[in-house]
C-alpha cells in the first residue's frame, strides 16, 4: 500500500530491556511507590518516553492508521484486563517483515509488521501483546534497576545503549557489541530474562483469558515458532530475545487446559489488518491478484471469507485494478456498511483512481458517526491534499493533532499540508513538534525561533510570540538536561 514510511523507528529487544528479577520476588509496590528506591513509575514512564524519541529515530515505522488503531484497540483491551497500574501506553509498528516484539519501560509497547505474518489469528497475535504487558506490569525493567544498583547486572546506561545497539544493527552483531561492553554480566542478564519470561508467559495468559481470548494461542504461537527456528538457518529476532524452550512451550500448552472451557470467537479485523499486510509485502501485485483468483472457491467460513474478500479487494487497488476492487469491496460494505476497515478502503480505492471528490463526502458521512476516529481522519486528510484542499487538509490535521499530541505521522504529515498552503509560520511549528516527538530537540529549537522571527517580522500578537518563546525556553532546558 501506499504507506508514507518516515525515518523514524526501530526494532528493539524486550528481553534485553527487561533482565532482572524472578517469579519469587515479592510483591510490587502500588502507583508512585518506589522499588527499593530505585526507579518510581513516574521515572519509568519518562525513560520510556525517552527510549521511544530514539527509536523513532531510527528505522521506519507504518503509520497506517487502520494498523496501528488496531493495535492500541486490542492492546488496551488486553490491558484493561491485567495488572497494569499505568495505563499510559505508547505504540510503534515496525515496517520489518522480520517476527518481533517488544515492551519498553514507561509502557512502550512496539511490534514489527513480521508479527502479522506469523500470527495466524487474533488470539495468538494477543497472546504476543500480554506477554509484551506483563513484562511492564510486572514491572521488570525497573526489577532489573534495582539488581544493578546491586551491582548483579548492567547499569541502566549501559542496559539502554545495549538495547540502542540491538535496535540499529544485526542482532548479532549488537550482542557481541554488548558481550564487549559488559562480559560475563551479560550471562546474569540473560539467565535472570529467562525467569522474566516465565512469569510474563503466565501472566500474559490469565491477561488473555480474563480479556475473553483463548489462552492456548500462546502454546500454538511458541509450538510453531520453534518449527521456523528448526528449519531456519537463522532464528527469528524474537527468539534471539525471547528464547523458546520445550519445556516453555509446555508450560504454556498445560496452563491453557487449566482455564474453564469457553467459546471463543474469531477476531475479524486482525484477520483484515492481516491482509493488508500479506498486500503491503507481495513483491508481484499481478501475482498475488492470481493467487486471490486461483483460491477463490475454497470453502471456508463466514470470518475466513470476509478476510479473503477484503484481501482480493486490497490487492485489486494495490494492482490498480480498480474496477475490481470496488465490486469485490461492495460485496462487504452491504453486509457491514459502517465497518470502518472497509469505509477506509473504499475511500483508498477513490483516492486511487482521482475521485477526491466521492471520497471526501463519504467520509466525512463516516465521520459523523465516529468523530474523531483516527483512520477515518487521517484518510479524510489525504483525500484532501490529493484534492489540493491543502487549507482543508491542515485544519483537520491540526484538529487531530489535539486527539493525538503525541502521534508523530500526523506532525509530520501537517507540516506537509502547512506547506503546501502557504502557512509557512505553522510548517515549522509543526515540525518542531515533529522533532520533539523523536528526540531531535536542536533541530525543535531551530524550527521554534523560524517561527517567532516570522510572527514577530509580521507583527503577530504578543500573546503568540510569548507562546513560542516559551516553547523554546522549554526545548533548550531539555537540551541544557541533556548536556549536563
Amino acid at each position: 500500500m501506499r504507506w508514507l514510511i518516515l525515518p523514524t523507528v526501530a526494532l528493539a529487544v524486550g528481553a534485553i530491556l527487561v533482565p532482572g528479577g524472578t517469579v519469587g520476588q515479592s510483591r510490587l509496590p502500588t502507583l508512585g511507590d518506589r522499588i527499593s528506591g530505585t526507579v518510581s513509575l513516574e521515572e519509568e514512564y519518562r525513560m520510556g518516553q525517552r527510549f521511544l524519541a530514539q527509536i523513532r529515530r531510527s528505522a521506519p515505522t507504518i503509520p497506517d492508521a487502520l494498523l496501528n488503531s488496531y493495535l492500541e484497540n486490542i492492546t488496551y483491551r488486553l490491558a484493561s484486563r491485567s495488572e497494569l497500574k499505568d495505563h499510559r501506553l505508547s505504540f510503534v509498528i515496525i515496517d520489518s517483515e522480520e517476527l518481533n516484539a517488544f515492551a519498553a519501560p514507561g509502557g512502550i509497547i512496539g511490534v514489527n509488521t513480521g508479527l502479522f505474518l506469523n500470527a495466524v489469528n487474533e488470539a495468538e497475535f494477543a497472546s504476543v501483546m500480554a506477554h509484551e504487558i506483563a513484562h511492564v506490569s510486572q514491572r521488570h525493567f525497573a526489577r532489573g534497576v534495582d539488581e544493578a544498583q546491586a551491582g548483579r547486572i548492567p547499569y541502566l546506561a549501559s542496559l539502554l545503549a545495549s538495547v540502542i545497539v540491538m535496535a540499529t544493527s544485526d542482532a548479532q552483531h549488537g550482542t557481541a557489541a554488548i558481550t564487549a561492553a559488559q562480559g560475563m554480566a551479560v550471562s546474569n542478564q540473560l539467565r535472570h530474562s529467562r525467569s522474566n519470561e516465565a512469569e510474563a508467559d503466565r501472566v500474559g495468559q490469565n491477561t488473555m483469558f480474563n480479556a475473553g481470548i483463548d489462552p492456548a494461542a500462546m502454546g500454538s504461537l511458541f509450538e510453531r515458532l520453534m518449527s521456523l527456528n528448526r528449519l531456519g538457518s537463522r532464528p527469528p529476532e524474537f527468539l534471539l530475545s525471547h528464547p523458546l524452550t520445550e519445556s516453555r512451550v509446555a508450560d504454556a500448552r498445560s496452563r491453557a487446559v487449566r482455564y474453564p472451557g469457553r467459546d471463543y470467537s474469531d477476531g475479524l479485523e486482525y484477520r483484515l489488518m492481516r491482509a493488508r499486510v500479506v498486500n503491503h509485502y507481495a513483491p508481484d501485485k499481478r501475482a498475488l491478484v492470481a493467487d486471490y483468483e486461483r483460491r477463490g472457491g475454497e470453502p471456508r467460513n463466514e470470518v475466513e471469507e470476509d478476510a479473503f474478500l477484503y484481501g482480493l479487494a486490497v490487492a485489486y487497488w494495490e494492482n490498480e485494478q480498480y474496477a475490481l476492487a470496488s465490486e469485490t469491496l461492495a460485496r462487504l460494505l452491504a453486509r457491514d456498511p459502517n465497518r470502518i476497515s472497509y469505509v477506509v478502503t473504499r475511500a483508498e480505492i477513490l483516492i486511487g483512481q482521482n475521485e477526491e471528490g466521492r471520497a471526501i463526502p463519504f467520509l466525512r458521512r463516516h465521520l459523523e458517526i465516529n468523530p474523531g476516529n483516527h483512520a477515518l481522519t487521517m484518510t479524510l486528510a489525504d483525500a484532501l491534499i490529493q484534492a489540493r484542499a491543502y487549507e482543508a487538509a491542515a485544519r483537520t490535521l491540526d484538529a487531530h493533532t489535539r486527539r493525538r499530541p503525541d502521534d508523530h505521522h500526523i506532525w509530520y504529515q501537517l507540516a506537509e499540508a502547512q506547506g503546501q498552503a502557504g502557512n509557512i509560520s505553522e510548517v515549522h511549528q509543526a515540525r518542531a513538534e515533529y522533532f520533539n516527538l523523536v528526540g531531535d530537540f536542536p533541530a525543535a529549537r531551530n524550527q521554534l525561533r523560524y517561527a517567532l522571527r516570522l510572527e514577530q517580522d509580521t507583527g503577530a500578537s504578543p500573546a503568540e510570540q510569548a507562546r513560542l518563546q516559551q516553547k523554546i525556553r522549554e526545548v533548550e532546558r531539555i537540551i541544557a538536561e541533556m548536556s549536563g
